[in-house]
Protein backbone atom coordinates (compact mmCIF):
# COMPACT_ATOMS: atom_id res chain seq x y z
CA UNK A 1 0.00 0.00 0.00
CA UNK A 2 2.66 2.80 1.07
CA UNK A 3 4.63 1.51 -1.90
CA UNK A 4 1.98 2.24 -4.35
CA UNK A 5 1.07 5.42 -2.93
CA UNK A 6 4.97 6.35 -2.94
CA UNK A 7 5.44 5.00 -6.95
CA UNK A 8 1.50 7.02 -7.34
CA UNK A 9 3.19 9.83 -5.59
CA UNK A 10 6.39 10.31 -7.17
CA UNK A 11 6.66 7.83 -10.08
CA UNK A 12 4.77 8.78 -13.39
CA UNK A 13 2.28 6.75 -14.91
CA UNK A 14 4.25 6.68 -18.05
CA UNK A 15 7.50 4.91 -15.97
CA UNK A 16 5.53 2.69 -14.47
CA UNK A 17 3.72 1.89 -17.60
CA UNK A 18 7.06 1.11 -19.79
CA UNK A 19 8.44 -0.92 -16.59
CA UNK A 20 5.33 -3.63 -17.10
CA UNK A 21 5.91 -3.26 -20.94
CA UNK A 22 9.11 -4.43 -20.24
CA UNK A 23 8.04 -7.34 -17.90
CA UNK A 24 5.82 -8.63 -20.55
CA UNK A 25 8.59 -8.48 -23.56
CA UNK A 26 11.64 -9.65 -21.14
CA UNK A 27 13.62 -12.57 -21.95
CA UNK A 28 16.71 -14.14 -20.83
CA UNK A 29 18.78 -13.51 -23.90
CA UNK A 30 22.41 -13.83 -23.93
CA UNK A 31 22.11 -12.91 -20.44
CA UNK A 32 23.10 -15.15 -17.61
CA UNK A 33 20.24 -16.47 -15.60
CA UNK A 34 21.40 -14.92 -12.60
CA UNK A 35 21.05 -11.56 -14.74
CA UNK A 36 17.84 -12.45 -15.80
CA UNK A 37 16.56 -12.92 -12.24
CA UNK A 38 17.81 -9.65 -11.18
CA UNK A 39 16.41 -7.76 -14.43
CA UNK A 40 12.99 -9.97 -13.63
CA UNK A 41 12.49 -8.76 -10.22
CA UNK A 42 13.49 -5.32 -10.77
CA UNK A 43 10.86 -4.99 -13.51
CA UNK A 44 8.22 -7.34 -11.66
CA UNK A 45 8.19 -4.52 -8.64
CA UNK A 46 6.28 -2.05 -11.13
CA UNK A 47 3.75 -4.69 -11.71
CA UNK A 48 2.57 -6.01 -8.73
CA UNK A 49 -0.39 -7.05 -10.49
CA UNK A 50 0.60 -9.36 -13.16
CA UNK A 51 2.58 -11.27 -11.14
CA UNK A 52 0.96 -11.19 -7.84
CA UNK A 53 1.09 -15.00 -6.90
CA UNK A 54 4.26 -17.18 -6.83
CA UNK A 55 2.07 -19.23 -9.93
CA UNK A 56 2.44 -16.08 -11.82
CA UNK A 57 6.07 -15.04 -10.93
CA UNK A 58 6.97 -18.43 -12.32
CA UNK A 59 5.04 -19.05 -15.09
CA UNK A 60 5.97 -15.34 -16.54
CA UNK A 61 9.99 -16.40 -15.22
CA UNK A 62 9.58 -19.81 -16.76
CA UNK A 63 8.57 -18.04 -20.58
CA UNK A 64 11.52 -15.65 -20.51
CA UNK A 65 14.12 -18.40 -20.07
CA UNK A 66 16.16 -19.06 -22.73
CA UNK A 67 14.79 -22.29 -25.00
CA UNK A 68 17.53 -24.47 -24.26
CA UNK A 69 16.78 -23.74 -20.42
CA UNK A 70 13.26 -24.10 -20.84
CA UNK A 71 13.14 -27.42 -22.01
CA UNK A 72 14.95 -28.79 -19.16
CA UNK A 73 13.03 -26.87 -16.35
CA UNK A 74 9.41 -26.91 -17.61
CA UNK A 75 8.24 -30.45 -17.27
CA UNK A 76 9.47 -30.16 -13.65
CA UNK A 77 6.52 -27.92 -13.43
CA UNK A 78 8.12 -25.92 -10.39
CA UNK A 79 5.65 -23.20 -9.08
CA UNK A 80 7.94 -22.05 -5.78
CA UNK A 81 9.61 -19.45 -7.60
CA UNK A 82 13.58 -19.05 -5.60
CA UNK A 83 13.21 -22.80 -6.45
CA UNK A 84 12.76 -22.50 -10.32
CA UNK A 85 15.55 -19.88 -10.60
CA UNK A 86 18.04 -22.27 -8.73
CA UNK A 87 16.83 -25.03 -10.72
CA UNK A 88 17.39 -22.84 -14.09
CA UNK A 89 20.92 -21.80 -12.72
CA UNK A 90 22.09 -25.57 -12.24
CA UNK A 91 20.43 -26.07 -15.95
CA UNK A 92 22.29 -23.13 -17.66
CA UNK A 93 25.80 -25.05 -15.47
CA UNK A 94 25.05 -28.11 -16.79
CA UNK A 95 24.41 -26.36 -20.13
CA UNK A 96 27.94 -24.20 -19.76
CA UNK A 97 29.72 -27.51 -18.80
CA UNK A 98 28.43 -29.75 -21.54
CA UNK A 99 29.92 -26.86 -23.91
CA UNK A 100 33.10 -26.86 -22.41
CA UNK A 101 33.42 -30.03 -22.90
CA UNK A 102 32.90 -30.52 -26.54
CA UNK A 103 34.92 -27.84 -27.29
CA UNK A 104 38.08 -29.50 -25.42
CA UNK A 105 36.42 -32.75 -27.62
CA UNK A 106 36.71 -30.24 -30.46
CA UNK A 107 39.94 -28.98 -29.65
CA UNK A 108 42.10 -32.18 -29.28
CA UNK A 109 40.57 -32.78 -32.90
CA UNK A 110 42.00 -29.90 -34.20
CA UNK A 111 45.09 -29.88 -31.93
CA UNK A 112 48.01 -32.48 -31.47
CA UNK A 113 50.26 -32.59 -28.16
CA UNK A 114 54.17 -31.83 -29.32
CA UNK A 115 57.45 -31.42 -26.91
CA UNK A 116 56.70 -27.50 -27.68
CA UNK A 117 53.06 -27.54 -26.62
CA UNK A 118 50.11 -27.43 -28.54
CA UNK A 119 50.48 -27.06 -32.35
CA UNK A 120 48.07 -26.47 -35.36
CA UNK A 121 46.53 -29.66 -36.67
CA UNK A 122 48.25 -31.01 -40.20
CA UNK A 123 47.84 -28.83 -43.01
CA UNK A 124 44.99 -29.83 -45.46
CA UNK A 125 45.15 -32.22 -47.99
CA UNK A 126 46.94 -31.15 -51.11
CA UNK A 127 46.69 -32.10 -55.15
CA UNK A 128 49.76 -34.05 -56.09
CA UNK A 129 51.07 -32.11 -59.38
CA UNK A 130 52.12 -34.91 -61.38
CA UNK A 131 48.81 -37.14 -60.60
CA UNK A 132 46.08 -34.96 -59.27
CA UNK A 133 45.64 -37.16 -56.26
CA UNK A 134 45.25 -36.07 -53.30
CA UNK A 135 47.85 -36.51 -50.21
CA UNK A 136 47.71 -35.37 -46.87
CA UNK A 137 51.11 -33.92 -47.23
CA UNK A 138 53.14 -33.37 -50.43
CA UNK A 139 53.18 -35.64 -53.34
CA UNK A 140 55.67 -38.53 -52.89
CA UNK A 141 55.79 -38.82 -56.86
CA UNK A 142 56.81 -34.66 -57.29
CA UNK A 143 59.81 -35.28 -53.90
CA UNK A 144 60.89 -38.26 -55.46
CA UNK A 145 59.89 -40.18 -52.67
CA UNK A 146 59.39 -44.08 -52.50
CA UNK A 147 55.89 -44.50 -53.45
CA UNK A 148 55.73 -47.46 -51.52
CA UNK A 149 57.43 -45.90 -48.04
CA UNK A 150 57.81 -42.51 -48.95
CA UNK A 151 61.45 -42.44 -48.14
CA UNK A 152 63.60 -40.34 -50.47
CA UNK A 153 66.42 -42.68 -50.07
CA UNK A 154 65.68 -44.79 -52.69
CA UNK A 155 62.59 -45.75 -55.28
CA UNK A 156 59.93 -48.30 -55.35
CA UNK A 157 61.23 -51.14 -56.32
CA UNK A 158 64.56 -50.89 -54.05
CA UNK A 159 62.19 -50.55 -51.17
CA UNK A 160 62.93 -52.64 -47.96
CA UNK A 161 59.30 -53.51 -47.88
CA UNK A 162 59.41 -54.71 -50.38
CA UNK A 163 60.62 -58.33 -48.90
CA UNK A 164 58.07 -60.99 -50.40
CA UNK A 165 58.74 -59.76 -53.73
CA UNK A 166 61.93 -60.45 -55.39
CA UNK A 167 63.97 -57.18 -56.00
CA UNK A 168 66.03 -56.27 -58.80
CA UNK A 169 69.49 -57.96 -58.62
CA UNK A 170 72.24 -55.08 -58.51
CA UNK A 171 74.58 -55.58 -61.02
CA UNK A 172 78.30 -54.97 -60.00
CA UNK A 173 80.72 -54.14 -62.71
CA UNK A 174 84.69 -54.37 -62.14
CA UNK A 175 86.58 -51.39 -62.78
CA UNK A 176 89.89 -51.88 -64.60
Amino acid sequence: MLKTTYQNKYVGASYIEARRQELLNVTQGDCSVVEYEAEFIRLSRYARGMVATEYERCVRFEDGLRDSLRVLIAPQRERDFSALVEKAKIAEEVKRSERQNREKRKAKWDFEPSNTGMRPKKKARTDGPLCNRYYPRECWRATGACLRCGSTEHRVKDCPLRSNQMQAPIVETAQP
